[in-house]
């Protein structure tokens, strides 16, 4: 393994269904094996599915694109990459995402509406996901699951 610090950026090109158009966006990550390519994702993605933090990725050096291009997951972190919308502009988007926080989850506010929710791999999403569900039937907010991990999904498909 390196012992090299520094953050790198790795570029992510996807589909996005929900924006119907093709996307681009950047994440910090540290290295972690430069000889495979190989880094660790330290930045919370705000629309990349199928990432979260600490994930270890291949990227490599793409010419066209001047930087590292992501290639494929190699080992998923456990944690979860939730987006959630306000819907109700009366609740401060800060009010809510304190919510998540008592329970352990990092936020990142994307916009006055707009959170990104980090579900770490030791949180039980069962507890985190009823208070989603439940904000959502009170029309609070709407969200999405673009990175559930396999250790979450299992803990609310009962």
């Amino acid at each position: 393994m390196s012992e090299n610090k520094q953050g790198h950026q790795i570029i992510f090109r996807f589909y996005s269904d929900v924006f119907e158009r093709e996307m681009v966006e950047t994440l910090w990550a540290q290295e972690v094996d430069a000889a495979q390519g190989l880094y660790k994702i330290d930045s919370i993605p705000y629309y990349v599915p199928l990432i979260a933090t600490e994930d270890i990725v291949r990227a490599k050096y793409d010419s066209m694109e001047e930087g590292l291009l992501y290639q494929e997951t190699v080992t998923p972190s456990g944690n979860s990459t939730i987006q959630v919308i306000r819907q109700n502009e009366h609740t401060p988007l800060l009010e809510i995402r304190k919510k998540f926080a008592q329970l352990g989850c990092v936020s990142v506010e994307v916009n006055a509406d707009f959170f990104v929710l980090e579900v770490p791999l030791t949180i039980n999403y069962a507890v985190v996901k009823e208070l989603l569900d439940d904000l959502e039937a009170g029309e609070e907010i709407e969200f999405a699951e673009p990175s559930l991990s396999d250790v979450h999904r299992e803990q609310t498909s009962s």
